[in-house]
């Protein structure tokens, strides 16, 4: 699994205060330590960047640049000239990706002919002119919108990755079943194309000790059925090692409870026993609450 930071973020205090400051201090050290937890990707939020957002794209990119060229760089605002300023300072070698382009044709006829244009990667995002998609049916008719229109463009799928949304499990916990039936689509749908998403979405809303586990969890989920990489807390380091494929014990007992196998419970260490629990509170297998752990 690709592991894209996620925590150079305007919601951050410290960040956003940097971006504010323009103080290249703080963001030098943030991507420096996204690198040293083994990141892929760093994704530079701005949030909607409204005023002089393209002049802080056009900064936060440079300053980042200064200490890392060999980790690709997500542009990530709903400011499309922020998005534009940041890819006319972008440096090789790595190439850059638009952090997104949704389903609403306002917004992709503006920002494909950027990404065309600078050779930028393309996150699609399923969000079309009602929302969120109903379902997997919903975002597979937004996807072949999507495509066909960056194909058009001259953007191959290659350089598309689908992003089909993440949504919180105590709200909207049968999106989550949605997700991993269109992921079973996309090869399908798209040929060639990669996939992403914000997988902390899933656990906005439960208290922060039971972030983690839901991370990690539905990871290994949403990873059986094709997704390429997640935007993630890359500080959560066992979120990474699992993504490394360095805890294949994680991995084989979350498969094994998707598929409902029979599991001696009681023989597993606390570890997997909260996997176990969690992987059924995700399918739905049993009720969300607070304390599922506990139960």
């Amino acid at each position: 699994m690709k592991m894209i930071g996620e925590s150079l973020n305007v919601i951050s205090k410290k960040i956003g205060q940097a971006y504010k400051d323009r103080d290249p201090g703080p963001i030098q050290e943030e991507a420096l330590e996204q690198k040293r937890l083994r990141a892929d990707y760093i994704d530079i939020n701005l949030g909607p960047a409204r005023k002089k957002g393209d002049e802080l794209m056009a900064f936060v990119v440079e300053t980042v640049q200064k200490v890392i060229t060999d980790i690709p760089l997500l542009l990530d605002t709903s400011n499309i000239e922020a998005i534009e300023a940041g890819l006319a300072v972008y440096k090789g070698p790595t190439v850059p990706t638009i952090n997104s382009i949704m389903c609403r044709p306002e917004r992709y006829e503006k920002m494909i002919p950027v990404a065309a244009k600078y050779g930028a990667d393309v996150i699609a995002l399923m969000w079309g002119p009602e929302g969120l998609p109903r379902d997997e049916n919903e975002r597979g008719a937004l996807c072949a919108e999507l495509v066909y229109a960056m194909n058009s463009a001259g953007i191959p799928n290659e350089k598309i990755l689908v992003d089909g949304i993440v949504t919180p499990v105590n709200i909207q916990q049968p999106q989550l079943i949605s997700l991993m039936n269109f992921q079973m689509m996309l090869a399908d749908l798209a040929p060639g194309a990669r996939s992403t998403c914000g997988l902390s979405n899933i656990s906005n809303g439960p208290p922060d000790h039971l972030r983690p586990i839901l991370n990690q969890t539905y990871m290994v989920m949403l990873e059986r059925y094709g997704m390429w990489s997640v935007i993630a807390d890359v500080k959560d380091e066992k979120i990474v090692s699992i993504g490394r494929g360095e805890r294949p014990d994680i991995v084989e007992l979350i498969h094994k409870t998707m598929d409902e196998e029979p599991i001696d419970v009681a023989s597993l260490s606390k570890e997997l026993q909260e996997y176990y629990k969690t992987v059924r509170v995700i399918m739905g297998f049993s009720l969300y609450s607070d304390s599922w752990l506990e139960v």
